[in-house]
């Protein structure tokens, strides 16, 4: 298995720290959270990490290579010139992450420590991928079936569901929150250059980065669900997840034991 970590991204809910360094750089127990990722990564035999980088992409290479790649094979994949969120992000990658092996996908921010290994194991081969989750209070959620596949989307707070033709489905459907790690299969990015240029045919004119324009994941598999089996993984023991994009979030981290 290969792996990606999304540190690209602006961290505008975690200024100041943003205004001068990365998201990903942020401290949890006086090491950036970032390195904490990649160590739990590197744990679980996974010795071929991208990361993505946008803001303040010099001091992300920097923190790598001051720590020499942690001992494992790292590679940048470079948006400074153009932030392509997360769908674009891991299209964009696609050349640092080929062959036929599955790929963990983490984002910097979060911090947990649930068994990735278990994750792994519990992937099912027609799968496309594998979204860990959690019932938590949020507004937005993802809805799945009773086998654990992703029927769609929906805001709480506004009653809107997507895809609307789903509507039916998707009230008889579980509640679950996105937990920011997933696993996806090789066979995702013929479907995401499908999906790219499919965006690009509804705006001919918008930027892109490589040919690759900016789109979230999530919106890839809440359009394409009907099409393409996602699954849910809900941990069956208990376990930290933090997401420490917010200020608070961050303090409360710092002020857990550290791992």
């Amino acid at each position: 298995m290969k792996a990606l970590v999304f540190a690209a991204g602006l961290g505008t809910r975690l200024k100041p720290w943003t205004d001068y360094h990365p998201k990903a750089l942020a401290p949890v127990g006086g090491e950036p959270i970032l390195g904490r990722v990649i160590q739990k990564i590197i744990r679980c035999g996974i010795s071929d990490i991208v990361v993505n980088v946008h803001h303040f992409a010099g001091q992300i290479a920097e923190y790598l290579n001051e720590n020499n790649n942690f001992g494992v094979n790292i590679s940048l994949s470079d948006e400074r010139n153009m932030l392509l969120d997360t769908g674009g992000g891991l299209l964009n990658a696609k050349s640092m992450l080929h062959g036929d092996e599955n790929i963990l996908i983490h984002n910097a921010d979060i911090l947990t420590d649930f068994n990735l290994l278990r994750m792994a194991e519990s992937c099912q081969t027609d799968t496309m991928a594998t979204l860990l989750v959690k019932q938590r209070d949020t507004q937005r959620y993802l809805a799945f079936d009773h086998s654990r596949r992703m029927r769609g989307w929906t805001n709480i707070a506004t009653g809107q569901i997507r895809p609307s033709d789903n509507s039916q489905e998707i009230a008889r459907c579980a509640l679950r929150a996105f937990g920011g790690v997933h696993i996806v299969t090789p066979e995702i990015f013929s479907a995401l250059a499908e999906y790219n240029a499919s965006l690009l045919g509804l705006d001919p004119c918008r930027d892109t980065l490589n040919g690759v324009c900016r789109f979230s994941i999530i919106d890839f598999y809440v359009n394409n669900c009907n099409r393409y089996k996602f699954t849910a993984y809900e941990p069956t023991d208990p376990y930290r997840w933090i997401d420490i994009g917010k200020i608070e979030n961050l303090r409360e981290a710092n002020n857990l034991p550290v791992d």
